[in-house]
């Protein structure tokens, strides 16, 4: 019976440890400026650059996905997402308006696959 208790406490604080770890990755945010999108070949292709940064880079998600939508010229904010989660087999981002709720996922615009 000892052993038992002693597997179930040792199971509980593992699993804690997994939780925590995971919580503990921070999402990195940043604010984005789209300069165009286009369709192109089923795939939705938006060209971004970050705030105070020169370079642009293209953001990519296949056209028809729940959570893939053109998105029109303007400022946005940018969540990366940790290695190996979200929908694509890349570095994920998720957008949301620039004066959105980036805890809220019922506010997000569209999650997409950075091609830099």
């Amino acid at each position: 019976m000892k052993k038992k208790i002693a597997l179930f406490f040792l199971l509980a604080g593992f699993l804690s440890a997994v939780v925590l770890i995971v919580a503990a990755q921070e999402k990195e945010k940043s604010v984005i400026t789209v300069k165009k999108s286009d369709i192109v070949t089923g795939v939705v292709v938006v060209s971004v650059q970050r705030e105070k940064a020169p370079k642009t880079f293209t953001l990519q998600c296949n056209q028809g996905a729940p959570s893939c939508n053109q998105l029109k010229a303007g400022k946005y904010q940018m969540v990366e997402l940790p290695a190996n989660s979200g929908m694509y087999d890349c570095k994920d981002v998720q957008v949301y308006g620039e004066t959105a709720d980036t805890e809220d996922a019922d506010q997000r615009l569209g999650e997409y696959c950075v091609v830099e």
